[in-house]
């Protein structure tokens, strides 16, 4: 294998008709690029579109109240409900597979009227009810002092925490904002915190002119009492969201008079089910990329076996003389098979740093232009640099069985008479 002889007579080998070895070396070259490529963008709309779950806990779901749509107990379809606090306690207490259960509610909207003020200035925001375990759902980064606390819960403290959108609106470029105080809807609040979400992308707008204030404060403050607009819920790692949800939504269904066949009185969207449909879906777009890729990589490796045979026929009195001189047919089926190993996987190699310096480009456009929406970050993994090595071996030695084999069935009698 590492006979400098042998090295030399490959590069020979391959020096002897350049423009031959160059037009043979970029089907393989083409082909491993087209691979890369594929997988990357694969992996740049699969990041692009999860990007789009707003970096909330993908074994959740969301849980709201609809109107009724079947007669029960007297009471009349078409009738609308609310959840109560209570009902969070009570999944939480039914359902031990739930990791999360965050009751929600929300004021206003960053396109509406103004709600929040701070001297002379003001703007319109979204105002969001939470409990603490809401930061472990939808990750965010706090910027500056802390996040909502279950003693603020229990104190139902005026305090807030504020979106980077809700600080230029509100606040002079360096002026202090831990301390200070906001009116939303004529309710003083002291910010305590700053936050940006994690990987925001897709609504980020809407996510940085948000405020988040202690739900037991926002019932109180807005008179809301012990109304739950919505639930975010989280299933443990173990369990998916989507096997236990029935037993929430019957659990819902038996505590609010509803048929049990009421589909429609709870609405509700499973992050779990979706992220799973999507996932599949790229899944399987990356096995059209790896077949896409290997078909143009394969027309690549039939090229250099087709040249491998015409370098055998030219070679004929060559591999004759060696024959006759002693050298044993697997010394000769080594060194074609060697030759045909070299010329893939050098053009194999120059084709994956080609298609590195494109990723790398493509990389470099979208963080000057800014997030695109369903495309991120296209890149692909070491395990793919990986495969693709074997998948360049593996083609190389079959490029060279056929013409090695070849070489070897010649007889060095036979071989020394061709002219």
């Amino acid at each position: 294998m590492f006979n400098k002889d042998r090295w030399g007579e490959i590069l020979e080998a391959l020096n002897a008709n350049r423009v031959r070895t160059l037009l043979t070396a970029f089907g393989v070259f083409w082909g491993i690029t087209i691979l890369v490529l594929l997988l990357a963008l694969t992996n740049g709309l699969r990041n692009g579109v999860t990007a789009e779950f707003g970096n909330f806990a993908t074994n959740s779901m969301f849980m709201w109240t609809q109107g009724t749509s079947i007669a029960y107990k007297g009471l009349p379809k078409q009738r609308w409900f609310n959840y109560k606090i209570n009902d969070v306690e009570a999944i939480k207490a039914e359902v031990p597979e739930l990791k999360y259960v965050s009751p929600r509610n929300q004021l206003g909207g960053y396109q509406g009227a103004n709600n929040v003020i701070r001297g002379t200035k003001a703007g319109a925001f979204q105002i969001y009810g939470d409990y603490p375990e809401f930061i472990k759902q939808k990750p965010m980064d706090i910027l500056q002092g802390r996040f909502l606390s279950y003693s603020d819960i229990d104190a139902k403290r005026k305090v807030c925490v504020i979106g980077p959108d809700v600080v230029g609106g509100l606040y002079d470029k360096g002026e202090d904002i831990i301390g200070t105080y906001i009116k939303i809807n004529g309710v003083n609040f002291m910010v305590v915190g700053t936050f940006k979400i994690t990987n925001s992308q897709g609504d980020s707008e809407e996510e940085a002119n948000t405020i988040f204030i202690p739900f037991t404060t926002f019932n109180q403050a807005f008179n809301f009492g012990d109304i739950v607009g919505w639930m975010a819920i989280t299933a443990n790692d173990e369990v998916s969201v989507t096997d236990v949800k029935e037993r929430v939504f019957a659990l819902m269904r038996n505590r609010h008079t509803i048929h049990p066949d009421d589909e429609r009185a709870i609405g509700h969207f499973d992050l779990s089910k979706e992220f799973g449909r999507i996932n599949g879906l790229f899944n399987i777009l990356a096995i059209v990329g790896y077949f896409v890729g290997a078909l143009v990589l394969m027309s690549g490796i039939i090229g250099i076996s087709n040249i491998m045979l015409i370098v055998v026929k030219e070679r004929t009195k060559e591999i004759g003389v060696r024959r006759a001189l002693g050298a044993t047919p697997w010394t000769i089926k080594g060194q074609i098979l060697q030759e045909s190993l070299i010329l893939t996987i050098l053009s194999g190699m120059t084709g994956i740093s080609f298609a590195a310096l494109v990723i790398w480009g493509m990389n470099t456009i979208l963080d000057s232009i800014g997030p695109v929406e369903n495309f991120a970050n296209p890149s692909v993994s070491m395990q793919v640099v990986f495969t693709a090595l074997i998948i360049l071996v593996v083609s190389g030695l079959l490029a060279g069985l056929i013409p090695a084999n070849s070489a070897t069935k010649m007889k060095p009698v036979d071989a020394l008479r061709i002219e």
